[in-house]
């Protein structure tokens, strides 16, 4: 064999930090991306956040502000004539004769001295002075299901153990208000391990806990503490009135909720034993109770959404023209700090310079970013604009390559910048990945969205007779009346979809 040396060209696609980082930025949502830009912050000294120019009419009030703030200062100054300095320059109070108080200086201002308009008693360090305040932790302590239940507690007569108890069982419910774990493992966890007399240890904490899980049962929401959703019926039921209705409901909710399910009132008077009055009746009673008791407590402001798109309607009826623009408070104002950048200028390659063309690259691939969404979004309000006008019944099938072929992007782009990106419009806000959907073969030469096609089949369902719902074939002749071809095993497949049980399961009988 003989050793050879040959040359080959080849083209290679490298990513480079920069390229790494634009798609990263992409791919992001506004929260991520704002954490993405603290960090930056914090590590390249380069960056710094663009302040935003105050426009006259707000210089204006800004200065009034100002002169209203200077004007009450100094009232204050000229009426303090309790004040005056000695030689050493500090500041005596000297009260005045008509003082007609007590002496002292740290009076207790409260509703009872000075009435109804008095400030509200707050938590300590919860006040308005305090600069740590935060009003939104006085809703949320509200809000929530642990404080609610450790508030009643406050106001009943334990003794010590008992009260430890039921703090700890309020402490294990889930934010449904349900005890997930049995009593005997929560014991378990309170023992010290390794004692002789674990079992007799064990007993009295068990013996403790049920007693807490009776009072933990009785409090308010009705049905917390329970173990399962047939405890939780039960516990509601027996704040019912003494009648008929009550040992039928319990009944059913203790040995036949699958037939309850069926939603058949001959069936389930049969399977309880009663009449088939009582079990429509139970059905009626049942049917308005809270499964999830600590429902009304979950902290959902956690999950509010903001938009990164804003589409705005101008115009009336079918002329209105939809635009759409960034949403300013997702947009980050950074910039190149230009006294660090023009003293760089001429150094030489090494650190410094290093950091200064990363916070350079940073600043232009997040302007590459809002502009590939709202490019995006621009392109959907062309071709949605039924849409906006008549809701998602109007929605037209439309791909990412379509998109990408039309903005000169790849299609992963176009999934990125639809990825947990969202718009507000008039018909509600809505994931940008919403408006991207198959199509369906219709009769007018037009093919019809997939989302389309579920909004008509939610809005037939809506509408049908109780007594008689809408089978997934009937619904499917609908369809084809309306000029959409669908099969009635697409009809059960949106429908599921959209979880609507079938027709059997709707029937009001």
């Amino acid at each position: 064999m003989k050793a050879q040396l040959k040359l080959k060209a080849t083209q290679s696609l490298t990513l480079t930090p920069q390229l790494q980082q634009a798609i990263k930025l992409l791919a992001m949502s506004n929260l991520e991306m704002e954490q993405e830009v603290e960090r930056m912050l914090e590590e390249n000294p380069f960056l710094e956040r663009e302040e935003q120019e105050l426009s006259a009419e707000e210089e204006a009030q800004l200065a009034r502000h100002q002169a209203e703030q200077f004007e009450g200062s100094s009232a204050d100054n000229g009426d303090s004539g309790a004040e005056h300095q000695d030689g050493d320059g500090a500041a005596e109070i000297s009260q005045a004769d008509d003082w007609g108080g007590d002496g002292t200086l740290d009076a207790d201002i409260n509703a009872g001295e000075w009435g109804e308009d008095a400030p509200a008693n707050l938590t300590p360090g919860s006040g308005a002075g305090d600069p740590d305040f935060d009003p939104l932790s006085l809703c949320s302590a509200a809000s929530s299901l642990y404080a609610h239940l450790h508030q009643q507690a406050l106001g009943q007569r334990l003794a010590d153990s008992t009260r430890a108890a039921l703090y700890f069982l309020i402490e294990s419910l889930s934010e449904d208000g349900y005890l997930e774990d049995s009593l005997v493992s929560l014991a378990q966890h309170l023992l010290p391990t390794g004692g002789d007399d674990d079992f007799e240890q064990l007993e009295e904490v068990l013996a403790e806990l049920k007693i807490a899980l009776k009072l933990l049962q009785h409090m308010e929401p009705t049905g917390v503490g329970a173990r399962d959703l047939p405890e939780c019926l039960k516990l509601q039921i027996l704040q019912w009135p003494a009648d008929a209705l009550r040992p039928v409901a319990l009944e059913i909710c203790s040995h036949h909720l699958d037939v309850l399910a069926k939603k058949d009132p001959k069936v389930l008077a049969k399977a309880a034993g009663c009449s088939e009055a009582l079990a429509r009746a139970a059905m009626a009673g049942i049917a308005r109770l809270e499964p999830k008791p600590g429902r009304r407590f979950v902290q959902t402001g956690r999950n509010i959404i903001i938009p990164d798109v804003i589409v705005k309607a101008k115009g009336q009826g079918k002329h209105r023209l939809f635009l759409a623009q960034i949403n300013p408070e997702v947009m980050p104002r950074l910039k190149v700090d230009r006294f660090y950048a023009q003293a760089l200028k001429n150094a030489p390659a090494g650190g410094a310079q290093q950091s200064l063309n990363e916070a350079r690259s940073f600043v232009k691939n997040l302007r590459q970013r809002f502009d590939s969404i709202l490019r995006t979004a621009e392109f959907i309000v062309r071709e949605q604009h039924e849409f906006f006008l008549h809701g998602a019944v109007a929605m037209k099938p439309m791909v990412l390559k379509a998109v990408a072929d039309e903005l000169g992007l790849h299609e992963s782009t176009i999934s990125r910048v639809t990825t947990a990106k969202y718009m507000a419009t008039p018909q509600g806000t809505f994931e940008m990945k919403y408006f991207f959907s198959s199509s369906l073969a219709a009769q007018g030469g037009e093919d019809a969205s997939s989302t389309a096609v579920r909004a008509h089949i939610k809005q037939m369902i809506e509408a049908e007779d109780a007594r008689k719902p809408l089978s997934d074939g009937k619904i499917a002749d609908r369809l084809g009346e309306l000029g959409i071809d669908c099969a009635r095993r697409t009809v059960a497949k949106y429908r599921e979809g959209m979880r609507i049980p079938a027709a059997s399961a709707r029937r009001l009988r």
